[in-house]
């Protein structure tokens, strides 16, 4: 593992994500109460025994940067590194990042220097536990100069995904980004022969790219070089690839979910408080998921009924029902609120009783959530100040709302109430 190198993708403005991703990148928005989704794919290296890692980032990064260099620090006497490339504009290039393999392109001048066999192309908005030595594993064996990490897919995501046919050695036949009508019935494919029972295969007809590769440096050294208008890796440059190389495919039939709309991100979260087992745990002693180590004290619990839900440390909460919901740290909640299907991200800060009572005296509602307040199906992002007798309701919502000028939007019937919002005492949404 010491040959290869991780680039782990930033993403770009994140649209579908918005407005968690109006002031950080995509990477960078909390999941599971005090992580963040960079977290992911680097923690995943890290137990893999891969500890040279880039992360290419473009927009709203300060956040991101900032998490990165107070997270992963290596030992000075490895040649470890968890390094972010920012975009930026030179003589050569005076663009920002085009797309995902234009990234990658407009740091050749540094890749090629690096004494590395292979490069793994990572997504920094995936979440998935997965252990890359067995995917390099398969790229070694097969002697492939690409090797694409697929899963088995049911028909109504099927196109949201690149999908692949593969032959009987799983060698890549056909690559189609995200086909639609036609397009899409001709990707079909018996996937049996991944190893589905009969009754698998009928519901995940379709073979997906995860979006995850592994590339032999010379390879990938070339088809960047080759054509500088290719600038994406699905949908240009490993169709190209077809005809001249051997693009194998690494199967990873476990949980793995592309966080990439508020639908996706909400579901994600509450599914990690499902029973008995969640479909993705944060609780893995043999390959965890890493953060930056806060040093919060333990949550204060003051005669709260809490079922179903993960609770961060740092939280102060008192006289609360809480149901299927995620808690981050430093959440503050007061008496008599009720909580539902839910995600609150917590707080990067605490006030003072000083501090909160002249926050009422202004007539702004401390940081966390007032007396009596209702909140069913919503997303709470970071330095909230959600005020007494709100009523956040799942009832008679629209799919989509912007009201910022009241601290909050709607995105798939869920709220999400926007970071350092205010939502007044009595509010009704």
């Amino acid at each position: 593992m010491k040959q290869v190198t991780a680039i782990i993708l930033g993403g770009g403005r994140g649209t579908r994500l918005y407005p968690l991703t109006k002031r950080r990148a995509k990477p960078a928005v909390p999941m599971g109460g005090k992580y963040r989704l960079i977290d992911i794919p680097v923690s995943n290296c890290i137990n893999s025994d891969i500890q040279k890692i880039y992360i290419l980032t473009q927009f709203n990064s300060a956040s991101l940067n900032r998490h990165v260099v107070q997270t992963y620090q290596f030992s000075r006497f490895s040649d470890g590194f968890c390094e972010i490339l920012a975009a930026e504009q030179t003589d050569e290039n005076p663009n920002w990042f085009q797309g995902t393999a234009d990234a990658v392109r407009q740091y050749l001048w540094l890749l090629e220097s690096a004494p590395s066999r292979e490069y793994l192309i990572l997504s920094g908005d995936h979440l998935y536990r997965m252990d890359y030595r067995l995917f390099i594993e398969r790229h070694r064996q097969t002697n492939a100069d690409i090797t694409i990490a697929v899963l088995p897919c049911e028909p109504e995501r099927a196109s949201d995904f690149g999908l692949v046919k593969v032959d009987s050695s799983g060698k890549v036949l056909q690559f189609t980004e995200k086909p639609k009508g036609d397009e899409l019935e001709a990707m079909q494919v018996d996937t049996t022969a991944l190893g589905l029972s009969a009754e698998e295969a009928l519901k995940k007809p379709y073979i997906a790219s995860m979006g995850i590769y592994v590339f032999r440096k010379e390879v990938l050294m070339h088809l960047l070089k080759t054509d500088p208008t290719r600038t994406d890796f699905g949908k240009e440059i490993l169709p190209a690839a077809l005809g001249e190389y051997n693009v194998q495919t690494y199967l990873f039939n476990d949980y793995w979910e592309d966080i990439g709309t508020i639908d996706a991100f909400y579901k994600a979260n509450l599914a990690l408080t499902e029973q008995p087992s969640p479909p993705f745990s944060f609780y893995a002693p043999d390959a965890p998921v890493y953060t930056r180590p806060r040093y919060l004290p333990p949550s204060k619990l003051l005669n709260c009924q809490i079922s179903e839900s993960l609770i961060s440390e740092g939280c102060i909460i008192k006289d609360t029902f809480i149901h299927h919901s995620v808690l981050g740290q430093r959440s503050r909640i007061e008496a008599g609120v009720r909580m539902e299907d839910s995600l609150m991200m917590g707080a990067d800060l605490y006030e003072t009783t000083e501090e909160r009572q002249a926050s009422m005296d202004r007539g702004v509602p401390p940081i966390g959530i007032g007396e009596n307040t209702t909140i069913q199906k919503a997303i709470i992002d970071k330095n909230a100040r959600i005020g007494r007798d709100v009523q956040i309701l799942d009832k008679d919502r629209p799919e989509s709302l912007d009201r910022p000028e009241q601290g909050y939007y709607i995105r798939n019937s869920i709220v999400i109430v926007a970071k350092d919002a205010v939502v007044a005492d009595g509010t009704v949404i």
